[in-house]
Formats: structure tokens, sequence, C-alpha cells
């Protein structure tokens, strides 16, 4: 369980990474009155003010205990976050998941429509690379070229879409837990294991030098889907912001349905601390890593 000191701390660095991304995202999506501004609203309407921004602070939180600059992380941070908004958007149009909200508010082919919402969700893919390649992020080529790779890849094929292709051939098919475990590995795991990565790669930390840390985004991010399967399961849609129970109408196999509800929460829980003790080499200066871990599995929404 979080400690009350470390809840505490943890509130005020998800309150502040929520104010700092949006700040960012601000500054990249400048209003205007050109006949592309219904884009731009758009995009701010999905990335602006909404969200919790895990992977924000899980790079951040990286980037920190090596000594990486604030602003520069931050860069980083917002470009991952553009890359899962843009999966949100998309995952939610009616070709997808047909979802109508989304964090307590109409999604956006809702609130706008579905063309305005598919150039949204590709404007902010693009942007996420435009970040990343701004010497502003970073001024080593090499750093650079390493991260854009790092998030491509985990964006793509072998990532977050290849995932969601998983996702929607699961309606109504019999996935075993292994299937369902990689699906989950790719669709949900490695957006997050990406930030830990860029995080990691700021701080010019080695490749050899990151095993541990790799370790560690794959524990959270399935303890992640185990809590999201949980919250899909026996959540309340006011907290969550979104529909819940989706999965089970739908048909698909989930850590819940082939667990059971307890399993999977004991299997969420033996994973947060396998994931702490990755970190056992690093002092306090992994605090937010260690109650990011443990706030990933005790989250309601």
């Amino acid at each position: 369980m979080l400690a009350e000191i470390d809840a505490d701390r943890l509130e005020d660095q998800f309150l502040r990474i929520q104010r700092e991304i949006d700040s960012v995202f601000d500054a990249f999506l400048p209003v205007t009155n050109e006949p592309r501004a219904r884009l731009i609203e758009a995009m701010r309407y999905a990335a602006i003010g909404s969200g919790k921004r895990i992977r924000p602070l899980l790079l951040v939180g990286t980037a920190e205990i090596f000594g990486v600059h604030r602003d520069a992380a931050l860069r980083a941070a917002c470009a991952i976050e553009a890359i899962h908004v843009y999966s949100l958007i998309h995952d939610d149009l009616p070709c997808m998941d047909d979802d109508d909200m989304r964090h307590g508010k109409p999604t956006v082919h809702k609130a706008f429509d579905q063309a305005t919402a598919v150039l949204a969700g590709d404007a902010l893919h693009a942007l996420a690379f435009e970040i990343l390649t701004d010497r502003a992020t970073s001024n080593d080529p090499f750093s650079s070229a390493e991260m854009v790779e790092t998030l491509a890849r985990a964006s793509g094929m072998s990532g977050m879409a290849g995932g969601q292709m998983m996702d929607m051939a699961a309606v109504g098919a019999a996935f075993d837990l292994r299937t369902v475990t990689r699906l989950q590995q790719l669709k949900t795991g490695a957006l997050l294991a990406a930030a830990v990565e860029m995080g990691a790669i700021l701080g010019r930390v080695a490749p050899e030098g990151r095993a541990h840390l790799r370790a560690y985004a794959r524990d959270i991010g399935l303890a992640f889907q185990i809590a999201d399967d949980l919250l899909d399961h026996e959540g309340d849609p006011k907290r969550t912001g979104k529909a819940v129970r989706k999965d089970e109408g739908q048909g698909k196999a989930t850590f819940v349905s082939l667990m059971g509800a307890d399993k999977a929460r004991e299997q969420a829980d033996a994973l947060v601390e396998q994931a702490i003790g990755h970190l056992a080499g690093h002092g306090d200066e992994a605090w937010l890593l260690r109650a990011l871990a443990r706030f990933i599995v005790e989250r309601d929404r």
C-alpha cells in the first residue's frame, strides 16, 4: 500500500506534471484563425486538461534519477503523451472501440466529427517525432535518434498498433492467458516501457545499464493492464470517466475472465512488488518510480 506521505508526494507530482504537460502542449498548439483552426482545436481538446499523465511522469521520474534537466524531460514526455493521446482518439472511433466518452467528456469524434478526429490523431502522431528531433529536447543526435526509434517501435506493429489489432481480433475469440499477456504487452505495456527507456536515454545510460529499468517497466505494464481489466470488470463509470464492462459484453478474454478477480488482483500486487525489487540498486532518487508502481494497482480510474 502507498504510505500516506508517499501518496501526498505522488499527488503533488501528478498535479505538477499535469500543469507542465498542458503548458507544453499549449505552446506547441497555438490557437489560430486559419482554415486549419478546427484541427488544432480538436488536438487541444484531446491533449490539454485531461488524463492522469502516467507516461510523462514515468519518463520524467526516470530522467531525474540520472540528472536530466526537467525542461528536456518534459519535452520528451510531451512527445510520448502525444502518441498516447493520438491512440485514444483513434481507439474511440466507431471503426475501433466506438466509445462516446473519454476522461469524463465526449470523445473527439463526438465533440467534432470523425474526419477531424482522424486528422487530429494523425497530427499528434507527427508532433511527437517533431518534438523528439528538436534540438531543444536533446542536442545529442544519437540520443534523439534512439528516442525516435524507441517511440516508433513502441507505437507501431511491434507495439501499440499491433496490440490494438490483436485486441480487435479478440472479439469472440478464445484467447488463452499467454495470448492475452502478449496482446497487453504490446497494446499497453510497450508505451509504458518506452517512457522509462526514453528517460534513461536522455540520461545517457548505456543500453546494458537499462536492463533493470526494462524489467521494472515490463512488470508495471502487465500490472497496469490487470488493474485496467479489474476496473472494466467492477469499476464505476462515474469514476473511470468511460464505459465499463465492455470487454465482457464483446466476449473478449481478459486477465479477469481467465484468472478470476481475486487471482488477478494477487498477480497485479506480485508484479508491483517484483517491479519495485528491480529498483533495489537505487536510493530515494527512485521513490517516484516505486510510488507509481504501487499507484498503478490502487487507482480507481
